[in-house]
């Protein structure tokens, strides 16, 4: 689905409470009786962790029970997802996954543990960040006028990215590969290290999300020539899609999403109430404003053929690059 039909967020400062984000009636509380545990396969902190968190309080509002974040960080995301799919199937342990763990890690592990579409049963895709390419105010304006100095100085420029593997990587790749841009990968343990050495002069360019691009922009230490989606963002109008910046002719679209999945074994009816309660949550518009003010946004494919159809869809879209990088799972 095209990012241009997606709910782009703008508003922000909005307060998460909402009037009509009340429990469920009366007939639907035999589920659920206690609290719930959201798994976060990251560490807190970040975008992942941020959004988790902000789902996590307007699920609670309209289940009418807590729902706890647990942050379970490590391999990639794969540990916490690996606890969840041996979580008992009742519908009290959620996942809050992501690319990186529903749609690159079966494609990237050559021994996978799970199967993120057949181990896990989906309450839907939530939506999530945009990723963006920034470069040293020293470089080009543009990803057009990188791409032609990389090409007069071979071997020269850099790029970084959070890790290995990880869908930034991936879409950098991407870009590298449609552009035919000379610059090499230097994989980080994490956001914080590449912008630290963009900012420093050290690589000539770095990929992350939007939101963690923008404050170093507007403080002048770096130069945001492209967020991936196919129009531009009224939150930040004056900065070119990555296709008006290298000058393609297709749209190019990269976006750190996030999903709700629960073992596989959940019941239907669980996954139903999950599902209509993750409707309500999202479609919130204090939900909506919070998270603008944050750089993400609602994409949402609720119930488990939308989301499994848009995980395959993603799946589909960057095995080919993927495909062209060697052995990631050892990076």
């Amino acid at each position: 689905m095209p990012i241009q039909r997606r709910h782009l967020i703008q508003s922000a400062g909005a307060v998460l409470a909402s009037p009509f984000l009340g429990a469920l009636p009366a007939h639907a509380q035999a589920y659920p009786a206690r609290p719930l545990r959201l798994v976060v396969p990251f560490a807190s902190g970040g975008p992942t962790d941020s959004f988790a968190r902000l789902y996590a309080v307007g699920l609670s509002q309209v289940l009418g029970q807590t729902v706890v974040v647990e942050n379970k960080a490590g391999a990639g995301g794969a540990l916490g997802a690996m606890e969840v799919r041996r979580s008992t199937a009742d519908g009290y342990t959620l996942l809050f996954g992501t690319a990186s763990t529903h749609a690159l890690y079966n494609l990237i592990q050559p021994k996978p543990q799970f199967d993120s579409v057949d181990d896990f049963a989906y309450v839907g895709v939530l939506g999530g960040a945009p990723a963006a390419f920034a470069v040293s105010p020293k470089m080009p304006s543009h990803l057009k006028g990188l791409a032609e100095a990389a090409r007069l100085n071979p071997g020269k420029f850099n790029y970084g990215s959070p890790g290995s593997g990880t869908l930034l990587h991936v879409a950098a790749e991407r870009l590298k590969s449609l552009t035919g841009m000379g610059i090499t990968h230097v994989p980080y343990k994490g956001s914080a290290p590449a912008l630290q050495d963009l900012m420093g002069g050290t690589i000539e360019m770095s990929v992350d999300t939007l939101g963690s691009l923008l404050p170093h922009q507007e403080s002048g230490r770096l130069r945001i020539v492209g967020v991936a989606t196919a129009k531009r963002l009224a939150l930040a109008p004056d900065i070119p899609t990555v296709a008006e910046s290298a000058g393609l002719a297709q749209p190019f679209e990269a976006m750190l999403w996030n999903v709700v999945t629960a073992p596989r074994d959940t019941p239907p009816a669980v996954l139903r109430q999950l599902a209509e309660a993750t409707q309500r949550v999202m479609t919130d518009p204090a939900l909506i404003n919070k998270l603008g003010s944050q750089a993400m946004f609602a994409d949402l494919h609720v119930g488990q053929a939308a989301a499994v159809a848009f995980v395959q869809a993603e799946r589909a879209k960057w095995k080919p690059i993927i495909a062209t990088l060697g052995n990631l799972a050892a990076g």
